[in-house]
């Protein structure tokens, strides 16, 4: 009963940013959001504490910036989320334009599958649905909302266009049938995780439990691991989704070894985005919550 609740109130808010204009949408989204930060103290007490550990040099001050600054973030991106149905392969680029697409399209002509190393920053629920309007489909790997109603919700909009859901507990599975079929995997790689799913390696100078699968699969399907980012460009009002080149893997013969190396890159890379852009990284998640045998919390 309560997550119909919960899902009636959310409705009425998801159809209004459905159908007004965007910039104003957007407007009304920020204006949710900025409530959300005002009246959310666990979360603003979540992020502010994720901000004093990754930068410690920057006033209190600089850091209620950036997470006031990430609200707005996510409200905007909530409101392009609203709009998907209304979204064209002729009028997305008014939304999402690429950057660099080339080095997706070298990795993918590889025909060995392509991992999409990515992260809860910018845009990153219009990642894959613009690629998919412009025929590039994607296998996206997620967990279940706790709310049913939302996450049937969230699934129709995200593969109305031809991409595919991996559910989170087949993961493997379902990674080893897209790379055999040369086919690309978005996987959000920023998430807390607990062993032996993830592997302790450094984020931001602190050692952080990461899903170690990417590396896995990657290692023993020889698939392109190429970074792509959706950027908020204030000077532009749309996002980038920008490709870097595919990560070249460490291999040593050490298969354990190689897997928390390669895991470390993939973060490295993932935080020299946030260090660039930190308004534009959720900051509320609990990051650093699993912590190595004898450590104290940090929250």
């Amino acid at each position: 009963m309560r997550r119909k609740l919960e899902y009636a109130a959310a409705w009425p808010f998801i159809k209004i940013l459905g159908i007004l204009p965007r910039p104003l949408a957007r407007v009304f989204a920020i204006a949710i959001s900025r409530l959300v930060y005002l009246f959310h103290v666990r979360l603003r007490q979540v992020g502010m504490r994720n901000l004093e550990m990754a930068f410690p040099e920057k006033s209190e001050k600089e850091r209620k910036r950036i997470l006031r600054a990430e609200f707005t973030s996510l409200g905007r991106q909530l409101a392009e989320l609203c709009q998907f149905p209304r979204y064209t392969p002729e009028n997305i680029d008014e939304v999402v334009i690429y950057e660099q697409l080339g080095n997706y399209e070298r990795a993918y002509e590889r025909r060995k599958g392509v991992l999409f190393l990515t992260a809860h920053f910018g845009g990153w629920e219009l990642s894959a649905f613009a690629h998919s309007l412009h025929g590039h489909r994607v296998n996206i790997v997620m967990r279940p909302m706790d709310n049913p109603y939302l996450d049937g919700m969230l699934q129709s909009y995200r593969t109305m266009h031809g991409n595919k859901v991996v559910p989170k507990d087949d993961f493997v599975r379902g990674l080893l049938a897209a790379m055999k079929a040369g086919e690309t995997v978005g996987i959000l790689m920023d998430t807390n995780m607990t062993p032996p799913q993830g592997v302790f390696v450094d984020f931001f100078g602190i050692p952080a439990c990461t899903a170690s699968g990417l590396a896995r699969i990657a290692l023993r399907t020889d698939a392109a691991v190429v970074p792509g980012f959706t950027i908020w460009d204030e000077s532009l009002r749309k996002y980038r989704l920008r490709f870097d080149p595919a990560l070249e893997l460490v291999r040593t013969g050490d298969l354990e070894a190689d897997i928390v190396t390669n895991t470390q890159n993939f973060t490295k890379v993932i935080e020299g985005y946030v260090r660039q852009y930190p308004e534009q990284w959720l900051w509320v998640h609990r990051r650093w919550k699993t912590r190595p045998a004898g450590e104290k919390p940090l929250y």
